[in-house]
């Protein structure tokens, strides 16, 4: 099943140069980049992006760190989308991402370090969590003029 999913550099990915990098991973894997941008966020949407987390003891540290600095957001698209950029990127806590994941290989902080320092743990990128997530994710982000149409050759052997 082809499907969209809503990917974010955050700061610290962009801060650090590896939006090309980062970029360069999901094509090799076949996924489609159907909506780009940058983007500053501000307290607001970030309270959107983030509503599921407002009012948790950690929601301010994700706020202070969305807004730190512009990020770089994606829509991509492929079979199985969702799942196949969760895979790629590893689990949310780098130091627990295996090697060959873009957080296993770009960063390797963790949440006790981060709680420890009082702020959001800086893991590079935000992937949307499952089919639902990334639906909503991808309306909250762009729109449907933002988004673009065309085929890879990678489309070729998937279809």
């Amino acid at each position: 099943m082809i499907e969209r999913t809503l990917v974010l550099v955050k700061p610290d990915g962009v801060q650090r140069a590896l939006v090309g990098r980062i970029i360069q991973r999901f094509e090799d894997a076949g996924l489609k980049i159907v909506g780009m941008k940058m983007k500053w966020v501000d307290a607001d949407f970030a309270k959107k992006h983030y509503a599921g987390n407002v009012g948790k003891k950690f929601y301010q540290f994700l706020e202070n760190f969305i807004i730190s600095g512009p990020v770089i957001a994606m829509v991509l698209e492929g079979v199985s989308a969702v799942e196949v950029v969760r895979k790629l990127v590893g689990v949310t806590e780098p130091k627990g991402s295996a090697p060959g994941t873009i957080r296993g290989d770009f960063a390797h902080t963790s949440y006790d370090h981060a709680d420890e320092n009082k702020k959001s743990i800086s893991n590079l990128i935000h992937a949307s969590g499952n089919k639902e997530e990334a639906i909503a994710e991808v309306m909250l982000w762009f729109t449907e003029k933002e988004m673009h149409t065309y085929r890879t050759v990678h489309e070729v052997h998937v279809f």
